[in-house]
């Protein structure tokens, strides 16, 4: 097993710039980091990564297996604030163990976001 926490997300869509663009709005407590040659996206988040690079033969954009969750406070809130910028519902939400919900959201590219509610104490 690594001995560091998780510290990139690679993205993959057709588009990157356009993708780029999406994920800023989607994350906009994210700060854009520039590189050269400007080949690929880049978003850092919390000690956290986004790339976003072009899909190819080799790894195509859209839900292929694994998906990142990410913990959020109010996960319709979420949903819907993502479905307005362009992405749509794709899985649940689903009352999961504990009382959590979950659910994933598509990117305008078919890439699948992971959102996880905790459970909230009455």
């Amino acid at each position: 097993m690594p001995d560091s926490p998780i510290i990139a997300v690679m993205i993959h869509a057709a588009d990157w710039r356009a993708a780029t663009l999406w994920y800023a709005q989607a994350f906009p407590q994210a700060r854009r980091v520039l590189h050269e040659p400007d080949d690929f996206g880049h978003l850092q988040l919390d000690g956290l990564s986004l790339e976003i690079v072009p899909s190819d033969a080799k790894v195509g954009q859209g839900p292929a297996g694994t998906v990142v969750y990410w913990q959020v406070s109010d996960l319709s809130a979420e949903v819907q604030r993502l479905v307005a910028l362009g992405g749509h519902l794709y899985r649940g939400p689903l009352a999961i163990e504990g009382g959590e919900w979950i659910c994933q959201v598509q990117d305008p590219w078919g890439n699948c976001i992971g959102l996880r509610q905790p459970a909230t104490l009455a």
